[in-house]
């Protein structure tokens, strides 16, 4: 298990209080794909499109690779050094209490006893989901389950999340986010992840849809795109997204070539940490701005206190308060 480390405290900054309050912010994570992969791309011309129209975070940086660290920096201000996807393995007759968490034999879920965006929302008297698509039910641990994949899931790794009593209604599927953006009653923070086949992941073997495999990117690129499409006219077109302050965020977990550039908390001499790559990052709010571009050096951890500023959280967790991380400010105004 991985232990709890204490939160970094940081000072206040004059562009921290230049976020204005959010009543909804919605992040949808897409996966594996470098930012001059997408931007510019024919094969993604919606993501292309918000981009231009909204604004667009044009120096965003992952933490690392694999996937499942950058998944947990976003919601919990560290990798907490995990350098994998899932790695505790278990044997078939292993009776140690975390191997209870899988359905699947092999791999389960990381445990990190510390503090999350979670907790944190909830101490504020706020509420989140994660929606996952392909959830196989509400609440599953599982770690693996046809184009679900509990490795893009940061929540899903904390042990506050494990071991909740309502877990069944924060980690929820798509069936969820549908009656919820219709029926008006989104929570403060939606974290939305497609399956493997609608986030640009992709996935191999006998049965695969042409447009879901490894090594169709062009085809698996446009399908990710055509999902974003929907969610974003979705979230637009509830009732929650008119009432108040509300943002879409749309970023990318890691870049797909195995890039080591990052910034803004990241760390050269951590091979958990050193770097992810530059990935597409998208900002969409119901009230301004339009068409910026902002060059400012970002990486999940100035998400995360973006995140934090916007629900009036000033105690930051982990790296999100680190020196040279700040608040996305550019696109989150009024």
């Amino acid at each position: 298990m991985i232990g709890l480390f204490a939160l970094l405290i940081a000072a206040t900054l004059p562009a921290d209080a230049a976020i204005p309050r959010y009543q909804h912010i919605f992040v949808i994570v897409e996966e594996n794909k470098d930012y001059a992969r997408i931007v510019g791309s024919s094969d993604a011309p919606v993501i292309t499109r918000l981009a231009k129209t909204y604004g667009s975070a044009s120096q965003f940086f992952a933490e690392t690779h694999p996937s499942e660290p950058n998944y947990v920096a976003m919601v919990g201000g560290s990798t907490y050094g995990i350098r994998d996807d899932d790695a505790f393995y278990c044997t078939p007759r292993d009776s140690r209490a975390y191997c209870s968490n899988s359905d699947r034999p092999g791999y389960v879920n990381h445990t990190i006893d510390g503090p999350s965006l979670a907790t944190q929302l909830q101490s504020a008297g706020l509420s989140w989901k994660n929606y996952e698509e392909s959830l196989p039910a509400p609440g599953s641990l599982a770690v693996v389950s046809g184009y679900y994949a509990s490795k893009h899931s940061g929540f899903v790794n904390f042990s506050s999340v494990q071991h909740d009593p309502q877990r069944a209604q924060h980690l929820v599927g798509f069936d969820a986010l549908d009656a919820d953006l219709h029926g008006g009653n989104v929570p403060a923070l939606s974290v939305i992840v497609p399956n493997v086949c609608d986030e640009m992941h992709g996935a191999g073997g006998g049965g695969t849809p042409a447009n879901c495999r490894y090594d169709n990117p062009s085809a698996l690129i446009a399908r990710g795109d055509r999902e974003v499409d929907q969610l974003t006219r979705d979230i637009m077109a509830s009732p929650a997204w008119s009432q108040g302050n509300n943002a879409i965020v749309i970023t990318f977990d890691e870049d797909d070539g195995g890039g080591t550039q990052g910034c803004c908390g990241n760390d050269p001499a951590d091979p958990s940490n050193a770097g992810g790559g530059h990935i597409p990052t998208v900002v969409i709010t119901n009230h301004g701005p339009r068409g910026v571009v902002d060059p400012t050096p970002y990486s999940h951890y100035s998400l995360l206190r973006t995140l934090e500023d916007a629900f009036g959280i000033h105690t930051y967790l982990m790296r999100a308060g680190a020196p040279g991380v700040v608040p996305m400010v550019d696109l989150f105004k009024t």
